[in-house]
């Protein structure tokens, strides 16, 4: 027999847009998710806007590879060890103040990050960024599997991809014209996201009304720590490699034997946590395991696929910051298609693992042929591979997430779809950090092979212009030496591609042992709603 709801859960019931089982029109779904969606916007567009100005940044803080790496890493460091604090907080406090805190945590950020004057301060507001940039990464998909039944929700998580393509595509191509308008710079890149977020706290603050959960918690700030202090760990030392220090040196085997310690003790205690940032219990459910394990390998293709894009064509093919996000387009198109097409027939059919193994061939095969890239590769050659790439993301990354929030309740939908997040970005994060130190290795020993072709006097502006430390400048190089420089880097940056090729393999490899499940038909706040009224 149920019980009379208490007084707290009639006040978190009118909260909510829906009626009283939980349940959501499309009109109240579309009208809730319009600040999400911009928040999303501005958020993406922050960090795409920059992606082809970077090689200006750094050669403009006077900045190396190294620098280069950095700034996309920490990051993505940011996200990985703070996706899961922000899921488990999103199943325990509001929503909506949760995301309006990460949206001003990014802003402050992109503030910051436009001011830096170095390259250690312009990787401090990466931080920042990165802070805020994983709680809308992780709320977006919490808030939606609230809002939105499984079996539904392909199609507004086309809305997602669509969003995210957008803000992609568009981010490279603003910054391109910011970057090469004389009168704005690059820094202007850095800022162009604020009035957005501002926009984005407004609308938010009148859409998005969902239940608020008040239990008395103690948060894992413990786990936190550890699992920062473990992946951050495993980072420098991945950065440093080959570099500073051998592969196989002390070195390695403290920071590695350090991050293995740092590992068991954040395991310890998560088991002794009473809310735990990532429940091990979860994976005790094989889907979940499984597809926190294609998302791992999955984000290392994606980022270290994409954060090179814009070297190859700025650096080895001497296109402009605006040229440079024109011609990644084909990447974008490929990813906005796939997202929205297979969210709606997914929702029209239930079916999903089909789209799942499709994007691990596609991305598997446009990485794969990616790496044959050279200096001088036709455009139209390079623009197929990204299409697939595009392609190939769009099918995997919604549907590793859409099939983890099919397998747990209400109550776990924060902490489960950041789990697979948390995966994805530290994937990204260790896969950046391990091919920029291979693409420096590369491009040093394609530019020593090839630099006896010069001429003597050729040959030392070519040393003097490699060993530098900093990235090169092409407009004051020779030709012959510019030449020189854009092959080694044109070949070095296709290696890159090529070793990553059988990373997506795996990932690919991974899901084929997910097992569909049919697709719920009841939303997050519904089987709340349905526990509330049997309670």
């Amino acid at each position: 027999m149920a019980s009379t709801p208490s007084p707290g859960a009639q006040s978190s019931a009118l909260n909510t847009d829906g009626g009283a089982d939980g349940t959501m029109t499309h009109a109240q779904i579309m009208r809730a998710l319009s600040g999400l969606l911009l928040g999303l916007f501005c958020a993406i567009l922050s960090s795409t806007v920059v992606t082809n100005a970077l090689p200006r940044i750094i050669s403009d803080l006077g900045g190396g590879q190294s620098a280069y790496t950095w700034v996309v890493t920490s990051s993505l460091l940011a996200v990985t060890a703070s996706t899961p604090l922000w899921g488990k907080l999103a199943d325990l406090f509001s929503k909506k103040i949760l995301i309006q805190s990460s949206l001003m945590i990014y802003v402050i950020g992109s503030l910051v990050a436009g001011f830096a004057h170095n390259p250690a301060t312009l990787i401090t507001a990466r931080v920042i960024q990165g802070l805020g940039g994983g709680g809308l990464s992780a709320l977006s998909q919490v808030v939606l599997a609230a809002m939105i039944s499984p079996r539904e929700r392909g199609r507004y998580s086309g809305y997602l991809g669509a969003t995210f393509a957008v803000a992609t595509v568009g981010g490279p191509l603003l910054g391109g014209v910011i970057t090469d308008t004389g009168w704005l710079g690059w820094r202007w890149c850095l800022f162009v996201g604020v009035p957005f977020a501002a926009i984005a706290l407004v609308v938010l603050q009148r859409t998005l009304n969902l239940p608020v959960t008040k239990r008395q918690v103690k948060v894992d700030w413990a786990g936190a720590f550890f699992v920062t202090a473990a992946v951050s760990t495993l980072l420098v030392w991945v950065t440093f490699a080959d570099d500073k220090y051998n592969w196989l040196s002390w070195q390695t085997y403290t920071s590695v034997g350090a991050s293995i310690v740092l590992t068991l003790v954040f395991l310890f205690v998560e088991t002794k946590a009473s809310e735990p940032i990532i429940p091990l219990r979860l994976f005790r459910n094989r889907t979940i395991t499984l597809a926190s394990l294609a998302s791992l390998f999955v984000g290392i293709g994606l980022f270290a696929g994409t954060v090179f894009f814009s070297q190859y064509f700025q650096v080895a093919r001497g296109e402009s910051p605006t040229m440079s996000g024109v011609m990644t387009i084909p990447f974008i198109a490929g990813l906005f298609v796939s997202s929205t097409v297979s969210g709606r027939i997914i929702t029209r059919t239930g079916k999903w693992k089909g789209w799942l193994l499709t994007g691990g061939v596609l991305l598997t095969a446009g990485l794969a042929l990616l790496g044959a890239l050279r200096y001088d590769t036709p455009y139209a050659y390079v623009a197929n591979c990204m299409a697939l790439m595009g392609l190939g993301v769009g099918m995997t990354l919604q549907n590793l997430v859409l099939c983890t929030q099919n397998q747990v309740s209400s109550g776990d939908l924060g902490a489960a779809s950041s789990t697979v997040t948390f995966f994805r970005s530290l994937g990204g994060a260790v896969g950046v950090s391990v091919l920029g130190s291979i693409l420096s290795t590369r491009i040093g020993h394609h530019a020593l092979a090839t630099i006896t072709r010069l001429s003597p006097q050729d040959q030392a502006t070519a040393e003097k212009a490699s060993g530098s430390g900093q990235l090169p400048d092409l407009a004051t190089l020779p030709a012959p030496v510019r030449t020189w420089l854009e092959s080694a880097y044109g070949h070095g940056i296709g290696d890159t591609f090529l070793y990553v090729a059988p990373v997506a393999l795996i990932a690919f490899l991974v899901t084929l042992f997910i097992k569909e499940v049919p697709l719920r038909v009841s939303s997050g706040l519904a089987q709340t709603a349905e526990a509330d009224r049997t309670s």
